[in-house]
């Protein structure tokens, strides 16, 4: 008659827990504060790629209008080409296009 019982040495085998268990048993707090420093640091990353210096650059050039017609100098607005050429050309002429401004 055969012997009932347990053969513990072949029923065990190793006991796995798939990943998306183990996903939802990190601590509530720790996975929360991890998730905020990765947002964090996503966030920076691509505020970084947007403000490199050659595209400062680029901005800075597209926002300066006004050209100089005596030293050729770039402004941004009337009223700045306008002090411009009253301090640093005082004896030329006023220019047609900063008459009214």
């Amino acid at each position: 008659m055969p012997e009932i019982g347990l053969d513990l040495h072949n029923s065990l085998q190793p006991f796995t827990i798939p990943t998306e268990v183990l996903e939802t048993m990190a601590r509530g707090q720790q996975k929360l504060q991890s998730q905020a420093k990765a947002q964090e640091k996503l966030a920076k990353q691509k505020k970084q790629q947007g403000h490199n210096a050659n595209t400062q650059k680029k901005a800075a050039q597209a926002a300066l209008v006004f050209v100089c017609t005596v030293c050729k100098a770039q402004m941004p607005d009337p009223k700045t080409y306008k002090q411009h050429f009253q301090n640093k050309h005082p004896k030329s002429d006023l220019p047609s296009e900063l008459q009214d401004v």
